[in-house]
């Protein structure tokens, strides 16, 4: 892993990213080198031919510089509520790196010692999160989210090779609930498994809410050429059989048929499904 000590620019981002106003990356770059990760293809701008998952760019003055933008928002806003703040969009907050450098914890301790009013949401895959939990209950409204894409740690493993495993993200989150702190689950993407075991969906709903999550966001994957073409690259080499599967996942048939599961399967829970709606970020060529 390359790291690179950097000083940003700006921290505090405005995005167009669905239910969020502003993103936080304290890191550029993941450790985790999830395959069929979308912020690869974004990497690539500041790491032309670099592999994902191989470097790491630190932000080292992340929190001096998130204080700085609060109190100028502040000022202009008159107000310490400016939507949602989501950490993070190219980065996992809580990679390995985080319990050396701290950056993330440090930004949260700065909304806090602020007095942010507005929402801050956290997505990641590690249980690493758990460490701040005396920060995070100083937040007025805060909700931490964890991928999980199976309940199988070597599925999980398979496409997520550095991340932690999904067992550990499901104690963390029942940890996270029993310290009153809200959680949330990312299914996404939807491994095409799902439309071939709909009963896969089911389980892992009811270990979800067993774990105290009381929202779910489902979304679909996203076959962008430079990610079809990792994911491919790389499934070619461990399981060339696999590739058919993704293959038949990128038709609007598919995503119908896939979205009515959801549907099916939602019924009767107490959760809320997040945005009203399974998110795609483009249009798919219908089956010919």
């Amino acid at each position: 892993m390359q790291v690179n000590l950097v000083e940003a620019k700006t921290i505090l981002i405005k995005t167009n990213l669905p239910g969020s106003d502003f993103v936080v990356n304290p890191y550029n770059g993941c450790s985790f080198g999830c395959v069929y990760c979308y912020a690869a293809q974004i990497a690539r701008w500041h790491h032309p031919g670099e592999k994902w998952g191989t470097f790491l760019d630190v932000k080292v003055n992340a929190p001096e510089l998130l204080e700085k933008e609060l109190l100028r928002l502040e000022k202009k806003l008159k107000s310490k509520n400016f939507g949602s703040i989501f950490f993070s969009s190219v980065t996992d907050p809580y990679l390995g790196l985080e319990s050396k450098y701290e950056l993330t914890r440090k930004c949260l301790l700065t909304l806090a010692d602020f007095g942010y009013a507005g929402k801050v949401a956290i997505q990641t895959k590690s249980p690493l999160v758990t460490r701040d939990i005396d920060i995070l209950k100083r937040l007025k409204d805060v909700a931490i989210g964890f991928t999980v894409t199976t309940l199988d740690d070597k599925v999980s493993q398979f496409l997520e090779t550095n991340a932690p495993p999904v067992s550990s993200r499901l104690k963390a989150l029942e940890q996270l609930h029993q310290s009153g702190i809200p959680t949330y689950a990312f299914i996404g993407p939807i491994l095409p498994y799902f439309v071939a075991q709909p009963e896969k969906f089911k389980e892992i709903l009811d270990k979800l809410e067993e774990v105290g999550v009381t929202e779910v966001w489902f979304e679909h994957l996203n076959l962008s050429p430079l990610t079809k073409f990792r994911l491919y690259q790389f499934l070619q080499k461990e399981s060339p059989s696999l590739i058919v599967f993704f293959e038949k996942s990128n038709t609007e048939e598919y995503r119908d048929r896939l979205e009515k599961v959801i549907q099916e399967v939602m019924k009767g829970r107490n959760l809320r499904l997040g945005l009203g709606k399974v998110i795609h970020h483009r249009k798919l060529p219908k089956k010919k």
